[in-house]
């Protein structure tokens, strides 16, 4: 299991209607986190907004960033989600998500 993380950075004005959003998502998209692999999803927040992901994937981030894609409630949720983030240059925010590389684990 590889384990993955990622940064994003919600809106100052936005971040208590997008934590609102999170502790409400749509069934459809929780449905397609796990059909494409994406475990143990856990999202942190800074109070300006900056925003960690974490999850555990079977393969690599970059598989389960296409099964979402390829999944309609992940398109609209990821479109929803749109105008809560900084700096996505017309992305939806699952093609903005960068990426941390791993550096150490301890067991």
């Amino acid at each position: 299991m590889k384990r993955v993380a990622f940064i994003l950075k919600v809106k100052q004005d936005k971040i208590e209607e997008y934590k609102e959003h999170h502790r409400n998502v749509w069934p459809e998209v929780n449905e397609a986190l796990k059909r494409n692999g994406w475990h143990n999803y856990t999202l942190f927040m800074r109070p300006d907004g900056m925003l960690f992901g974490y999850f555990e994937a079977p393969v690599s981030f970059e598989a389960c960033l296409e099964g979402m894609a390829k999944e309609p409630a992940s398109l609209k949720w990821q479109e929803f989600m749109k105008p809560y983030f900084e700096a996505l240059d017309g992305k939806r925010p699952d093609q903005s998500m960068l990426e941390l590389k791993e550096i150490i684990h301890h067991e």
